[in-house]
């Protein structure tokens, strides 16, 4: 059996396919680089770089790191955003998790084949990832072939992702690899800040040195994302903002006044609160923020 014939019963077997770079359905994220790959292996489903964030940071995370990225992707993930990431160990695996618990999607892009998901122990997180999101990586099979593929591998989180986050990092982070692909990209960078006495916040605090955005959570996020941090011009966010023009009302009659779910007058509400729009009141009343 030939070379490729045996790779094809190989992707066959895990489900996956490969997506050439002439291929329709090959991200288009990834043409922005100045060496993307010629093909790309992936299990699952991709997401819209326009709707997805890159979280990335220290494998040897504090739990103040983990828990940041867990609630930044999991908020990310209730409001529709797929979280990209590695699937390695601390701030990566903490983001992946962080999207799953919301019910949303993460993709995982892997520094080796389809077939030897590295590290080993997040086999199972990497199948869930599969079914909520996808997992991605340029090498065709095998495992990590050299430490440098880690490194390339970064490239590819950044350019999936419409902008790049990162939680902790080291001088030589390798997560600082992927805030210089997104910087290249000229995708928005974010960083949270940590202790100014950790190891791994001296290589964040250089990012916020060098023009990084400042994160304290999602609603920073959406602030890039929406090109200049103004107020979100959704359809649903622009009628509530209209139904709070009159003063402070409960959730549901701004439902009824915006003729939204409750659950979709929720979000947009929180992404209103997140863009400082708006403000949540005891009783579950909303206000506009006072200009």
């Amino acid at each position: 059996m030939a070379a490729q014939e045996r790779l094809d019963v190989r992707l066959a077997r895990l489900g996956a396919r490969a997506l050439l770079a002439s291929d329709p359905g090959y991200p288009p994220g990834l043409h922005d680089l100045a060496d993307p790959p010629p093909v790309l292996y992936v299990r699952g489903t991709l997401p819209d770089c326009g709707r997805a964030v890159a979280i990335v940071g220290s494998r040897a995370a504090s739990p103040y790191g983990m828990a940041c990225a867990h609630r930044i992707a999991r908020d990310l993930a209730a409001l529709g955003y797929c979280v990209v990431s590695g699937l390695a160990r601390g701030i990566d695996a903490a983001a992946h998790r962080g999207a799953l618990e919301a019910g949303g999607a993460s993709v995982a892009v892997l520094p080796g084949g389809l077939d030897a998901v590295t590290p080993h122990h997040h086999r199972e997180l990497a199948e869930t990832l599969c079914a909520r999101g996808a997992l991605a990586t340029e090498w065709a099979h095998g495992a990590p072939v050299a430490r440098g593929v880690f490194v390339r591998r970064n490239r590819l989180i950044a350019a999936l992702a419409g902008a790049t986050l990162v939680v902790e990092a080291a001088e030589r982070s390798g997560a600082l690899s992927t805030a210089a692909a997104a910087l290249g990209l000229g995708r928005p960078l974010l960083a949270v800040p940590g202790d100014i006495d950790r190891p791994t916040a001296r290589g964040v605090h250089a990012l916020l040195r060098r023009g990084a955005r400042l994160c304290e959570g999602a609603g920073d996020v959406l602030a890039v994302l929406s090109g200049t941090g103004a107020t979100p011009t959704d359809g649903a966010e622009s009628r509530l903002l209209a139904a709070l023009e009159g003063g402070a009302r409960p959730l549901e009659a701004l439902a009824s006044a915006a003729g939204l779910g409750l659950e979709e007058t929720l979000a947009a509400l929180l992404r209103l609160e997140w863009a400082g729009a708006a403000r949540a009141l005891p009783g579950q009343r909303w206000s506009r923020t006072p200009a």
